[in-house]
Formats: structure tokens, sequence, C-alpha cells
């Protein structure tokens, strides 16, 4: 307790003179700790948003869903009477067109329909332009039904308020837009704006047949102090094969909470790689200003001191350092959530709850805890472990020993203790650990460039150019003490992270942009009747340059059993859980499709006349835990059917080809009432013939034009690439905070440098062209470096992770190299000047 005493007073006075010596230390903690700090607490403000209107956003206290049929009398009866309120609205998508062409806009287009009853909205208020009443929105006035649109859909349609829009058989007029619609929650992908309309109204559309699909939503409000779970548990239990789909509050934005969910979890990752950079400038600044105390601690061993008192006096100034950089950073971190909240709020369907939240604080000040510990462990080893007569020696032969194996130990553990709170505290462990694995081989390979970047500078400055000026700068790459592999590893680690985003978004985007076109159909059409399959193919090649016409039967169902487990009570794995959150698009067939991938067990024969076999997808197979024999069951409109698998296929979900997870032999789905789906590839010049042909025959039909879903993909990629790309210049600016604190580590030994050469003649200018020189060739194979490493990662990636064509996009791998040497250049011009502006005269009285 004597020796803490004086080691927390020694601390205390040495560091009487301000943080002058740790102002890149604090920096570069703050940075990391801020990115973590503002995503998470972003991402609880958007999480607390959506929680404090999830029974808006929901519609009700619980949402029961069916799929192409509405309740049972009985079941709806027994809903009513355990309910205080019910409201009943279905969606289905259609095509909307102005009743009289009006030359203007388009003459069709693709809407989501919403029907609702005179009970909605149950909760929250719908918001229309102008203001009104829903019951006189949607009311039949002079014989026709009035419609609340999305704003877009007017400009799309070239239509004002007032204005008659047809849909189906049924024409409405226009009476107001649509300003917030409670219960619709923002998804990544619409296919069309919104259309709302009376449910009376939908008989006369003509659009509600055999088959077609429509999604019923039985919204319900709970008498006070109902247990929503209780509820749903005795609904579930009463009627346990209705085949519908059940959500509480806590699941009404399950789309948008995933979706946050990983993009705070990528984001996260991102700010840990700018706070593992941060490290490596932590550690650079713990070494100068130990370097900078040589004398002081030279002298406290030569008059007694222990080694564990020098380690505890600089250890506490660590600390109470750190502690300044982690609260910086959090202040930080509130205004970068601030700020992103401020930005992406108004995007949202929801108001964000901003506050300061305890858990991203918590764990950005933990991480930054541990990186500070952990990269200011070995030099505070060394400075513990180097003897007195050793340091006295320092600033003119520097000293690379390692320090004792128990130190090198602690490092160690610190390291793995990053590692398994990263994996610990993310919500995708195998993401997690991909994470940190990758990390770990980046940082392998950057760490091997710079042995080589000083091998090759060393042999090149022993038997290469004879300039001096060249072999000087050559020379300062692979000495003692040289910056080199500091900067190669925090630079080169943003570097590494930019082009490998940049290769992955390149090349996704030319995936989209180039080969899903040519591969893709020009056009998705869903809700054919059986009865006009026929009439719909004439139409549709009747149009020139129409070909490759692709239809089947198909219908929803949901699964509700794997292998006679209620789906409940299997452990899914997380990739495949899509297949159990909703209703699944079936068919039935014959034959196997010519592509079709059979990697597990044979198709059934064309004849076949047996109990029902199922073909399915491998992957979700994998994550289901079953193969061929086991079985699966499906509820179709409440009529559950069992399958037993008989074989697996591989399918390709990102081609644009019919295909499904899930596919039945002859028999055993032909009694439901089904529709077909076709798709068809036109040139572009033809499209809207194509469209006009079938909805001029086919009101019922809803055609999807796959380039607008091809363009909405891409700008969905692009604005994802802008927020990654941004969290990669964070990074970037992490590694220039560590270049400069490296510069700054080694700014004493540049001024005897500079001394020295003076005294023997040299110029200012000579000088400094050796360090442009120096800098120009570390920034170069810094840039190379970094080009390599992310090269490969992003072709890893992209081939093995996403199984797409690799094309190598020079243009981000030149900018990546030009950035590297306009960013070492210009630190190292900087870090130079200050140097060579250094009298001699007071050194050499001095020395």
């Amino acid at each position: 307790m004597t020796m803490l005493a004086l080691a927390v007073r020694m601390a205390a006075r040495d560091l009487r003179g301000g943080l002058r010596g740790f102002r890149l230390f604090v920096a570069c903690l703050a940075l990391g700790v801020a990115a973590i700090a503002g995503v998470g607490m972003f991402s609880d403000a958007v999480v607390a948003g959506l929680q404090a209107n999830a029974r808006e956003l929901l519609g009700g206290d619980v949402d029961i869903r069916l799929h192409n049929r509405k309740m049972e009398p009985d079941a709806l009866a027994y809903v009513e009477r355990r309910t205080e309120k019910i409201s009943v609205a279905l969606d289905m998508r259609a095509m909307a067109s102005p009743a009289k062409s009006n030359g203007t806009g388009r003459e069709r287009s693709l809407v989501e329909l919403k029907a609702v009853d005179g009970a909605y909205p149950l909760l929250g208020t719908l918001r229309l332009d102008p203001p009104m009443a829903p019951v006189d929105a949607f009311a039949k006035k002079d014989g026709a039904f009035g419609a609340a649109v999305d704003p877009n859909l007017l400009e799309r349609l070239g239509l004002k308020i007032g204005d008659a829009v047809r849909v189906g058989d049924a024409t409405f007029q226009v009476r107001a837009t649509i300003l917030k619609e409670p219960d619709r929650v923002a998804s990544v992908v619409n296919f069309g704006p919104r259309l709302m309309v009376a449910a009376d109204a939908v008989a006369e559309t003509g659009l509600v047949q055999p088959g077609s699909r429509i999604h019923y939503h039985y919204r319900v409000r709970l008498p006070a102090k109902t247990d929503d779970a209780r509820w749903i548990e005795d609904l579930r239990g009463a009627f346990p094969k209705a085949g519908w789909r059940i959500l509480a509050s806590d699941e009404s934005a399950p789309g948008v909470q995933r979706f946050i969910g990983r993009m705070t979890l990528f984001l996260t990752f991102a700010g840990l790689t700018v706070l593992l950079i941060g490290g490596i400038g932590v550690g650079n600044a713990v070494k100068s200003h130990l370097d900078g105390r040589i004398a002081t601690i030279a002298t406290f061993k030569c008059l007694g001191a222990p080694s564990r008192l020098i380690f505890a006096i600089y250890l506490l100034q660590i600390a109470a350092v750190a502690a300044v950089g982690i609260v910086v950073g959090i202040a930080g971190g509130l205004a970068v959530a601030w700020a992103a909240l401020k930005a992406v709020g108004p995007l949202l369907p929801i108001a964000p709850v901003p506050g300061v939240y305890a858990g991203p604080v918590g764990m950005a000040a933990l991480f930054g805890a541990l990186i500070a510990l952990t990269f200011a462990l070995w030099p505070l080893a060394r400075a513990r472990d180097i003897p007195g007569a050793v340091l006295f020696r320092v600033p003119i032969a520097p000293m690379d020993r390692r320090p004792r194996l128990s130190s090198v130990v602690a490092v160690g553990v610190g390291i793995l203790a990053l590692a398994a709170l990263t994996v610990g505290t993310a919500s995708e462990k195998g993401f997690a650990l991909w994470f940190v694995a990758g990390t770990a081989a980046t940082l392998a390979m950057l760490r091997i460039g710079a042995v080589v970047i000083r091998k090759l500078a060393k042999s090149l400055s022993e038997n290469g150019p004879r300039h001096a000026g060249w072999r000087m700068a050559l020379g300062n790459l692979h000495r003692p003490g040289t910056p080199a592999p500091t900067v190669i590893l925090s630079l080169g680690t943003g570097l590494t992270v930019l082009v490998a985003v940049a290769l992955i978004q390149g090349n996704m985007g030319r995936d989209i942009a180039e080969r899903l076109p040519e591969e893709a159909p020009a056009f998705f059409f869903i809700d054919i009747q059986p009865d006009q399959a026929l009439a719909f193919d004439k139409a549709v090649l009747s149009v020139p340059g129409t070909r490759d016409l692709e239809r089947v039967p198909s219908l929803r169902g949901l699964i509700t059993q794997i292998d006679g487990q209620p789906v409940e009570r299997v452990d899914i794995h997380p990739s495949v859980q899509w297949a159990v959150r909703g209703d699944r698009a079936l068919t039935y067939a014959a034959k196997a499709p010519p592509d079709a991938r059979i990697v597990d067990g044979a198709w059934w024969p064309e004849d076949y006349k047996g109990p029902p076999l199922i073909s399915l997808d491998a992957a979700i197979a994998k994550g289901f835990g079953v193969g061929v024999g086991d079985t699966l069951t499906v509820n179709v409109l409440g009529r559950e059917i069992t399958g037993k698998i008989a074989s697996l296929r591989e399918i390709n979900w990102k081609s644009l080809r019919f295909d499904f997870a899930v596919v039945f032999s002859p028999g055993a789905l032909e009694g439901a009432p089904f529709t077909h789906i076709a798709a068809v590839r036109a040139p572009k010049d033809a499209e809207s013939a194509v469209e006009n042909a079938v909805a001029d025959r086919f009101a019922n039909i809803a055609a999807i034009r796959v380039r607008e879903a091809l363009d909405a993909a891409a700008r969905i990629l692009e604005g994802i690439g802008a927020a990654v790309r941004a969290a990669a210049a964070a990074t970037i600016l992490a590694g220039a905070l560590v270049l400069a604190g490296a510069i700054a580590a080694t700014r004493q030994r540049r001024v005897y440098d500079a001394v020295v050469f003076k005294v023997l003649g040299a110029t200012r200018r000579k000088l400094l062209g050796v360090f442009v020189l120096e800098f120009g060739v570390l920034g170069l194979a810094t840039g190379l470096v970094a080009a390599a490493v992310g090269t490969l990662a992003a072709w890893a990636v992209v081939v093995f992770l996403m199984d797409m064509p690799w094309r190598f996009l020079p243009d981000a791998v030149l900018i990546t190299v030009a950035a590297a040497l306009a960013v070492t250049l210009a630190a190292g011009f900087a870090g130079a000047w200050t140097a060579l502006g250094t009298k001699a005269a007071p050194y050499l009285r001095n020395d």
C-alpha cells in the first residue's frame, strides 16, 4: 500500500504539466470509442422508438395474419368474444391506371393496395392531405368510392387530387394523399406506392379470386390488463391447426429491427477496427512518452527504485489518460448519434428516442479500456525490464528488447479478451468470429508486408542506387526505430478496408447493372388464374421481341413442423430462419426443372401417385437439420400437408429464374386454389407494349418490372456503400492519427540527424528531399501492400461468400495507393519541416 501511494503521488506529479505528450493517445482512443458508442446509441434510439410505437406500428395489441383466406366464422367469433375491438384489413398488389388517358406520366403502375374497414386505425392516426377523416376519404360518393394514395403515385400517373384512378374493374376518386400511415413499416424493398380504399370497395375491383395473393390482417385491441402472451397462447391452443401467423407488439417491425441490428453489427465492427488502429497509436504514444522519460526512469532505477514501482507509476498515468480519452470518446459518440438521428430520423417509420443509453456507453468504455491496457502493456513492460544503464544509451542506440514472458502472456490475454468480448457482445456470433479471424489475418499479412518492405529497403540501400539521397531515404526505412512497420500496419489497415469495400461494392454493382439485366426477365406476373393461362401466354407472346416465357403454378403455405416437431421447438440456424417467419411460395411438378442440381436423393417418377413427396432447398435442409427421408409439414389454407423429403437441390437464389424452396410431388396440392406466376424476357423498348397487352385483357394480373426492382436494388446498394465508405474513412483517419504519432515519436531522432548533417554541410533543401523520398517510398509501399491485401480479401468475399463472378477494378486500387502516398507525404513533410527548422547550436552546446 505504501508503494501504491507513492506511485499515485509520483504519477500525479508527473501529470501536472498537462496532457501535451498524450494528445494523440487521447485522440486515437477517443475516435474508436466515439465510433462504437455513436453506433450503439443510434441503434438503441431507433429500437426504443420502435418499442415505444410498437402497438401503433402493429395496428393493435395483436395482429393475426392469414394468406388467401378470411378467418373461419368460429375462430372469428372466438376472437371477438375476447377482444375489446377488432379491425380487418387486406393488402395485395394490383395495377392502377388513370381512368382517362391524360398523356402525362406512365399509363400504369403497380401499387400496394390496402383495403380497411370503418374501425381502422385502432391505434394512431391516418394523416391525409387535405386533412379529413378516413370515412370521408373512402366513402362512396356520386357512385364512386374514394381513395388515398402515396404522393409519388400522382406524379407517376400524372394525376391530381379529384382525378379518377382505375384498379381492376373499379374506378376510384383520388381524394387525398397519405402523409402518415400509422401501421406501415418502412421496407427495404417496396414494389409500388400505396393506394388505400375502403374494404367494401374491394368486391367491385374483381381482384379477389381463388388463389389470389391477398394478406388478411385481423388487428385486435385487448381489454385492459390483458397478458398479450397468454392471450396468444390461448388462441393457438384453441385453434392449433389454423395456419395463421400471430404477431405481438414486440414483433411489430421485425424486418426493420433485423436491418437495424445487422447495420449496427457491421458498423460496430467498423468502430472496432478504428479502435484497433487507435490501439496502435496508443502503443506509439506510450512508447514516445516513456522515451521522453528515459532519464527519469534511469535515475529512478539507479537510485534503487524497484521495477514494479516504475511500472505502477506509468500504468497509473496511462489509466488516467485513457479515462480522459474514453470520456471524450463517449461525448463524441453522443454527438455522432445525434447527428445521425437528425439526418436519418425523418426517413424512419417512427420517431427515434434520443438519449444516453448505458449499454452502448458501457460497451464502448470497456472496449476502450481493454485496448488502452493491451497496447500500453508492451512499452510499459519494456521500460520496466530494461536496466538503467541500458536506458542511458537508448537515445543513440534504440533497444528492441522483448519484455519478459509474463508480460508477453499478459498482452496475449488482453488480445484474447478483446476477441472474446467482440464475439460475446455480437448478435451474430458466426459473423463476429469471421470478423475476428479476418482482422487477425489482415494484420498478419500487413505485418508480413512490413517485414518484406524493410528487408527490400535494406537490400536496395546496400546494393541499389549510389545516389546519397536515395540511400539515406531507404536506410531510414529499415534502421532500428523506423516508423515503417507502424505506418504500414495502422494506415494500411484503413486503406485495406477501403480497397475491400470498394471492390466488393463495385463487383456487386456490376453484377446488378450488367449481368443480372442480361439474364433477368423483363417482367414477373402474378395472380394469373388457371382459366387465363393460355390466353395470357398468347397475349404476351403476341408482342414482337418477347421470348422465354415461363409459367408455373404457385400458392402459399406456412411451414409448421420440421420432422414432426413444431417449428418453435426446432433449433433453426439463423441463416434460414426466414423460411419459417411467414408464408412461403410453393409449387408442384412432375418433372425436375431442366437446370435443377440435385445433391442428395432423387426426383420422383413423372407418373408418381403416392403419398406427398418434397424436393427441398439443400441450404434450408441443412439449417433445419433434416435430410432425405425426414418430413416437412406445411399449412395450406388451414389444411396441414406432411410430405417426405425425397431430394435436396442446390439453388442459386441470386439468379432471377423461377425456383421454389419447397416443391411437392403431383397430387398433393392440385385440389387447393392456386394461381400461376410467369416471367418473360423482352427488349426495353417493348416493355410498355407487354404491360399494356396484359393489363388491357386481364385487370387482375399484376406486373412487376424487373428493371425497376434492379434499379431500386442498385440505389439501396449505393446508399449502403456510402455508409460503408464513411466507416472506412474513419479507419483512415485513425491511421492518419497513428501516422502523425509515429512521426512525432521519431522527431527527436530526426532532429539529431538534421543537426549532424547540417554540421557536415547538408542544406535544408537536401535534407527535406531525403525525408520526402523516405515518406514517398513509405506511402507508396503502404498503398501497394494495402491494395494487395484488400484485393485478396475482396476476392475471397465475392467468390466464396457471395458466389459471384470476380472482376478486378483498378480504379479503386489506384485511388487507394494515391491516398496512401498523399497522406504519408503530408504527414512526413509536416514532421520533417519542424525537425529541419531546429537550430543546431543549442544541441551542439548541450551534447
